[in-house]
């Protein structure tokens, strides 16, 4: 499938979820605190903007990211802006968090979910992770959930994560992974698609692409459990890692 379709797929039903209008479709069950509280978020953190917590997780990355007070983080795929607006909890006042998303629907929302709970030190801005709105060695910490499977080119988005990040900056990502291949009739269902299954990549062939990026990689976890809970036993995991840029 042509690049440019898969984008204007993501970016449609992105679009209707962020208006409330639908939902990434092999999710498993509806509500999205408890498919948060399946990957790994607390109660508390949901709480902390609940609003922004649409439940299209893999897992948590703002818990295992290594953040200090004071740190710039870019979140890919920011969405309603849930892990930014953890994530600015974690680097304080002088800290900062940059969200981008190709969907504006979902960067109004987060906008308005900034200004509700006052989250002063969160931006978010309107960009294609393939080509990031960010200066070249700006951010300590980038960070991803469940996001870059659903760009068609992920060599750009990993060589673009390795641009922005400073010398010994990290990235820190939970994503979907493939354990066995995928059928083409599969590949382009609208659904797996933007379900987070369609365009994602062999376990293998994610890693490489990954380390020809120049990233160091360390898999923190892997989740094969989350193939019964949330996506109908499709034979696939939420890998959980940590890509660091040298210094």
């Amino acid at each position: 499938m042509d690049h440019k379709e898969v984008k204007k797929i993501v970016k449609g039903r992105y679009a209707k979820i962020a208006d409330g209008k639908g939902c990434c479709s092999t999710c498993g069950p509806s509500d999205s605190i408890t498919r948060s509280k399946q990957v790994g978020y607390s109660d508390e953190e949901i709480n902390h903007a609940p609003d922004a917590n649409l439940g299209l997780g893999c897992g948590n990355p703002t818990a295992l990211a290594e953040m200090r007070t004071g740190d710039t983080v870019l979140d890919l795929g920011s969405g309603a802006g849930f892990d930014a607006f953890l994530a600015s909890k974690k680097v304080g006042k002088t800290g900062k968090v940059i969200g981008v998303d190709m969907t504006s629907e979902m960067i109004k929302k987060a906008r308005a979910n900034a200004k509700k709970y006052g989250y002063t030190n969160t931006e978010f801005r309107l960009g294609d992770i393939e080509d990031l709105p960010v200066e070249s060695n700006s951010v300590d910490i980038v960070i991803s959930n469940c996001v870059i499977n659903l760009a068609p080119d992920k060599d750009k988005v990993f060589r673009e994560a390795y641009r922005v990040l400073k010398k010994g900056g990290n990235m820190f990502a939970s994503d979907i992974v493939l354990l066995e291949e995928l059928p083409e009739e599969k590949r382009k269902d609208h659904d797996l698609l933007c379900g987070c299954v369609g365009g994602a990549l062999l376990k293998g062939d994610y890693l490489a692409k990954l380390k020809k990026a120049g990233f160091k990689v360390t898999i923190l976890h892997e989740d094969a459990e989350i193939s019964k809970t949330q996506y109908n036993g499709i034979n696939l995991q939420s890998l959980k890692f940590k890509a660091s840029k040298q210094a």
